[in-house]
């Protein structure tokens, strides 16, 4: 036996012996004898050997036939077309996605092993596969050669009936999972190589367990459309994808997003302002303090851009965030609870720290502004209205205190308290009931104060928050937010007619 059997003899390969030897002799001549036959066919086994995959991850499109295991994640169904020679038996290609630890991939098989792949195959099972990688449609895809099952190989992937964002991995398919919308972004267009143009747009939805991006391409891009933040949805036949080392749920041609009646709670995960760090990418959530229009701007390409700043306060401090492109046009107002979710920490203005919301992150408002707000009204206008003795019922206020209509109805309801100086409900007489609520009310409609606090919002009429209550000013100062005052005047309707501004 000479060298060239000797060296295919020990590779496992099922390219016929003429066509190595051949492939050697090539491989000799291209060298210009400066390898022999014995190194040839060395070299020539070591190319056929690196297509032999370690894991789907390292199939790459332009590969010759490569030899991967899998398991069956799901099978498509049966579909014919027309063949381009005259004469030629109706074509038939069933989709089959399989996948390991790495990365999933889908399998087209033609003909007879389409027919085979309905009446044999089953989800769950393990394959051998051998084809030819290319860029499909939906992106890799491998035109199968040869498919045998292995039922002794075990691949290390999970198949479920009902995902949870935890549960979600890396080549997962069929994926059904319930969330609650966190986010939608428009349409987008973008050109494929073939020249046809493709449309995609995203969701964010989120479970108890944690959140993901919902990708839809195509067709299934208009559904971005129907849903609003907080409409709990289903997504059917998602397959999984990673994009900027994260997990993706794709929904395409197969998929589906159908809103339904459950209850999913989202609850985030965010890091206090007081400790955040420049180059961050993180999840803030905070109460509204000030809120700026919409600003327009051109690229260097020449196109419009719009961004709109918003500045958000929680326990620890509070931060400036730059809503970009769509997020700018999201429906923030004054006191609304939002959760900002993978924004980037920059240096912001005057040596601020600033937080970028981009095309990544999600912008979600909470439903707790009008709770706070008309809790604050209905316990100021009911009977027996305001039982606390304290400044605990206006701390209770506070950020929330901002009414729909503007802050000053907030801050009337909580100068509406009708508590004694002993935190008891009283009218002159002692005698508890809304006609004590009444007079005393009347009592305390007028009254010298004092009140120390940031403003956190300036014009007419200026907002100034202690922490813990939230006071609108009348004055002509001339104040800047974020700067710490103290105002010194008569309070009326829970509006302070400022004499002295210190």
């Amino acid at each position: 036996m000479g060298v060239i059997e000797d060296v295919y003899e020990d590779l496992d390969t099922d390219v016929e012996f003429e066509k190595f030897e051949a492939a050697v002799e090539d491989k000799v001549e291209q060298m210009g004898g400066l390898a022999d036959e014995e190194t040839a066919a060395m070299l020539i086994a070591h190319e056929l050997r690196d297509e032999e995959a370690d894991t789907i991850a390292d199939i790459e499109p332009g590969m010759n036939d490569v030899k991967f295991l899998g398991k069956v994640t799901s099978i498509g169904e049966i579909k014919t077309f027309e063949r381009d020679e005259e004469d030629a038996e109706e074509g038939r290609v069933c989709n089959v996605d399989v996948a390991d630890a790495s990365g999933s991939v889908r399998v087209a098989l033609w003909d007879e092993m389409a027919a085979a792949a309905e009446e044999q195959l089953e989800v769950g099972q393990v394959l051998r596969v051998k084809g030819r990688p290319k860029e499909g449609y939906s992106g890799l895809e491998v035109s199968a050669d040869k498919v045998e099952r292995d039922e002794d190989a075990e691949v290390d992937v999970q198949v479920l009936d009902t995902y949870r964002v935890e549960d979600l991995s890396l080549g997962a398919s069929d994926v059904d999972l319930v969330g609650q919308v966190l986010d939608t972004d428009s349409i987008r267009t973008f050109d494929r190589d073939d020249g046809s143009e493709g449309r995609v747009a995203n969701l964010t939805v989120g479970d108890e367990t944690g959140r993901v991006r919902v990708t839809l391409w195509d067709d299934k891009a208009d559904l971005a459309d129907e849903f609003e933040p907080a409409e709990v949805v289903e997504v059917g036949d998602g397959y999984v994808r990673e994009r900027d080392g994260d997990l993706e749920l794709h929904v395409g041609d197969r998929g589906t997003v159908e809103r339904v009646e459950e209850d999913v709670e989202y609850v985030p995960e965010t890091t206090d302002i007081a400790e955040l760090e420049i180059g961050e990418t993180v999840d803030i959530g905070g109460g509204v303090i000030e809120t700026d229009p919409v600003r327009t701007f051109d690229r260097d390409d020449g196109s419009e851009g719009q961004v709109r700043n918003v500045r958000v306060k929680d326990d620890t401090g509070e931060i400036r965030v730059a809503l970009w492109g769509d997020k700018a046009d999201r429906e923030i107002e004054l006191a609304d609870r939002v959760v900002f979710t993978d924004v980037e920490i920059q240096d912001g203005w005057q040596d601020d720290l600033e937080a970028s919301a981009n095309w990544r992150s999600t912008v979600t408002v909470l439903d707790e502004r009008s709770d706070a707000a008309g809790g604050a009204a209905d316990g100021a206008s009911g009977p027996g209205a305001g039982t606390a003795g304290d400044d605990r019922g206006a701390s209770e206020t506070g950020l929330g205190a901002f009414a729909e209509d503007g802050q000053k109805a907030a801050a009337e309801a909580v100068a509406g308290e009708t508590t004694g100086d002993d935190g008891s409900d009283a009218d002159s007489g002692g005698n508890a009931g809304s006609g004590g609520a009444t007079a005393a009310t009347a009592e305390r409609s007028a009254e010298d104060i004092e009140f120390t606090g940031t403003v956190v919002q300036t014009g007419d009429p200026v907002v100034l928050d202690d922490g813990q209550r939230t006071k609108s000013v009348e004055t002509d100062a001339s104040l800047r937010l974020g700067e710490e005052v103290t105002v010194r005047g008569t309070e009326r309707g829970g509006t302070i007619d400022a004499d002295d501004v210190f």
